[in-house]
């Protein structure tokens, strides 16, 4: 059988080299990196979620404006086809609090172990250290510690990734090699990141790494949802703050402003607050009356402070209103390479419904370098896998139908 060549070795390229080596293809892996699946290594690092349990409607509703392109990949590789998979890597899963769904003993190393020595065992070769930088002719160019490296594959995947974190090797330096052969492209842009927040000197030194538990946060269109996030020294970051990344982002690009709507007291009615904060403070000073009848102490005081004028706190029905709903400003997203995932990349239009580029003949593309994006919980891991799948299917198809000519 004729060679294919992977190059990227994360969650998409080695689900594509699992499909392919299963049906008897020798499969050749490339990555620029010394190791594979750093990424996904980083990513497990404080608990590997691996996909999602909530209702298959409702999980695909997820991806947004992509939904429809990738719901026939996703139906075919979904959640539960993922747990049952990991099983047989001899990693058990289960369903957290949240939904959310882990492997046992929440790692990703042992996974990834497994995974690597199953392909290994199935014929896959790995080529590490190779960068990709193009094609001369028909044939693959790589950089290599060994000197220039040309390879002529039957068949190409790029599973390349992103643009975030470069330095465990998503760095979108793939972008250019796809528009010079007049692939249509989405901009990449920083997805599921945090905000720039120009704090005051104080409340930056005070406050740089508090967390900002129990408050209720909303953006542009976004319903307000219950979480927590982490006070930077550039902004704010964390899991509340990355659900609302995608309006954020969008409204800064569309208007040149947008807000955080927080609600700092969930459990009180505006109501309530006003009654409680109309009541005489007599000696006592504002941080106190706010505790003792607001219930808000530390940063969530501070922030009032941060973000209101002097005269809003001496009004409580202002004051009131204000902790239900303090717009927080934000001037700009995290840079791209501090997100953790990527928006934007080659555009379904450009692709099948296996994913192989209409123009290029044998080239196909998976995971993150494809454009769509997902909030994180599983939906990012599970859609890198699923296109991986599919784009493996499609390249076996692909090839039987090939004749003996086509490269």
């Amino acid at each position: 059988m004729p060679p294919i060549a992977i190059i990227g070795c994360g969650p998409a390229g080695l689900m594509a080299a699992e499909v392919l080596a299963g049906r008897g293809y020798p499969v050749h892996c490339f990555d620029a990196m010394p190791s594979a699946g750093r990424k996904f290594l980083m990513a497990g690092k404080s608990g590997l979620n691996l996909t999602h349990s909530e209702p298959f409607p409702d999980f695909i509703r997820r991806y947004g404006s992509a939904s429809s392109r990738l719901e026939a990949a996703l139906a075919a590789l979904p959640p539960e086809a993922l747990r049952a998979w990991a099983a047989t890597l001899g990693i058990p899963t289960f369903i957290g609090s949240s939904g959310r769904i882990f492997p046992e003993g929440m790692k990703a190393a042992p996974l990834l172990r497994a995974w690597l020595h199953r392909l290994r065992q199935q014929g896959v070769r790995f080529h590490m250290r190779h960068r990709w930088n193009g094609w001369q002719g028909q044939a693959l160019c790589f950089d290599t510690p060994a000197g220039p490296l040309s390879f002529t594959p039957a068949a190409t995947l790029l599973a390349l990734g992103g643009a975030s974190w470069p330095r465990l090797g998503s760095d979108g330096r793939w972008a250019p090699l796809l528009a010079e052969r007049g692939i249509a492209l989405a901009p990449l842009r920083p997805a599921n990141c945090g905000f720039i927040v120009p704090w005051r000197e104080h409340f930056r030194e005070r406050f740089a790494g508090a967390p900002v538990k129990n408050v209720c946060a909303g953006a542009p269109g976004f319903a307000p949802r219950r979480g927590e996030f982490v006070i930077s020294r550039e902004g704010v970051e964390g899991s509340l703050i990355y659900a609302l990344a995608a309006p954020l982002r969008d409204a800064l690009e569309q208007d040149g402003e947008a807000a955080i709507s927080l609600d700092l007291a969930p459990d009180k009615s505006p109501q309530a607050l006003q009654a409680a904060l109309s009541r005489p403070r007599g000696r006592d000073s504002l941080a106190n009356h706010l505790r003792r009848q607001g219930g808000l102490t530390g940063v969530k005081a501070a922030l009032l402070r941060e973000c209101l004028p002097p005269q809003s706190l001496a009004d409580p029905a202002r004051l009131a209103a204000a902790i239900k709903a303090l717009p927080l400003p934000v001037v700009a997203p995290a840079p791209l390479e501090k997100a953790i995932s990527t928006a934007g990349g080659v555009a379904f239009s450009e692709l099948d419904e296996d994913f192989m580029l209409r123009r290029q003949p044998g080239l196909f593309c998976a995971g993150e370098m494809l454009d769509w994006e997902a909030p994180t919980g599983g939906y990012l891991l599970t859609a890198c896998l699923a296109t991986g799948h599919q784009a493996g299917l499609g390249i076996a198809r692909w090839l039987a139908q090939a004749t003996p000519t086509r490269n």
